[in-house]
């Protein structure tokens, strides 16, 4: 493998795990990414040794709307974004993190002859994915129940930046007086935030800062400002693992990403996952996994009420001792390196046929 072509965006959870992947490339291989005008364009460009382009991006909307008639003359524009910077590139492998952003990108490797290896974070598979499983050579999986859905799929585990592990707790008790005898509870919505979980912190912010220190990221998207003994709020973290480092409990959404490294760190987490109002439901089968796993807990937003928000957020500290046993009993390996055996498989294939 000389050059290899990362693809995905949208949030950070179709990102970062392939940064994570990179890595671990070994340093002569070229790398590029492939993605739209969103946090991918931000992020990637701050990243030293890796070419981004940029293509026109196709999202289809959940709710009926006149747009989604316009996605098959958009897709078909994308697709000859991506083919003319792939043509360009002429890479080894293209490795795709799933993603409406990735699609465009996937299809016109295919029709080029590009070796393609896609990965699913989430239990079960993401309409994107389902695009991209009939057209890639490999679908890596987070978890090893999703395996069942092809004969394609590889289960690899969830891949995660070295920086998560690599914090500096120092870095954030400097940023507020915080009291040595509470614990720390990290408040956090994933990388584009969380409205309904920002609303409910707010409401209780009394509560919670008389049993912990909070910190607070809010994403970039929130409005209101909150000053408040006891409470950081921040909007975006680029060193999270700094945070992670402080946190002793977790407050969050329940995406993939997120919740595997909360395990990795030991970090027990209260998970709010999106409602399927607004989603397919992935995040409430997130959740539910590793609460069954007893490695954290979960309150829906139909289910949502103070009293028992509360009382769960205290379990955990009753139950943090279990919670903490049963995260090292998990299976841990180095998915990275799984899924670039797995890229170095399909490059070795191409050479052989």
């Amino acid at each position: 493998m000389k050059k290899i072509v990362l693809t995905g965006g949208g949030t950070a959870g179709h990102i970062y795990p392939a940064l994570a992947v990179r890595e671990r490339l070994e340093k002569n291989i070229e790398v590029h990414f492939i993605g739209g005008n969103g946090m991918e364009k931000d992020i990637i460009e701050k990243e030293k040794e890796i070419s981004f382009h940029k293509i026109r991006t196709v999202k289809l909307t959940r709710s009926l709307t006149p747009k989604n008639l316009l996605i098959p003359f958009k897709l078909i524009l994308a697709i000859k974004d991506a083919k003319k910077i792939l043509k360009k590139i002429k890479p080894d492998v293209i490795f795709s993190k799933g993603g409406f952003v990735s699609v465009p990108t996937v299809i016109a490797g295919r029709s080029l002859g590009i070796p393609i290896v896609s990965h699913e974070s989430d239990l079960s598979m993401g309409l994107a994915n389902k695009i991209i499983l009939h057209r890639c050579d490999y679908m890596c999986t987070t978890f090893e129940q999703t395996v069942s859905c092809s004969s394609k799929c590889i289960y690899t585990g969830q891949p995660i930046r070295k920086k998560v592990f690599e914090g500096n707790k120092t870095k954030i008790q400097k940023q507020f007086d915080f009291d040595k005898n509470k614990p720390s509870l990290l408040v956090i919505g994933g990388s584009l935030g969380a409205k309904f979980i920002n609303e409910k912190v707010w409401e209780n912010l009394d509560k919670l800062t008389d049993k912990y220190n909070v910190v607070h990221i809010t994403g970039k998207q929130a409005k209101e400002k909150h000053s408040h003994s006891g409470y950081l709020q921040v909007e975006y973290a680029d060193n999270i693992g700094d945070y992670f480092a402080y946190a002793d409990f977790v407050l969050s959404r329940a995406g993939s990403g997120a919740i595997n490294e909360f395990v990795a760190l030991r970090l027990p987490a209260l998970l709010i996952p999106l409602s399927k109002k607004c989603s397919r439901g992935d995040q409430i089968e997130n959740a539910k996994l590793f609460s069954h796993l007893q490695v954290a807990d979960v309150l829906e937003e139909e289910d949502f009420d103070n009293t028992l928000f509360l009382i769960k957020l205290n379990n955990l500290i009753k139950n943090q001792d279990n919670y903490i046993k049963n995260m090292k009993k998990m299976q841990s390996f180095d998915a990275a390196e799984k899924i670039i055996e797995v890229l170095n498989k399909v490059c070795n294939n191409k050479k052989e046929g």
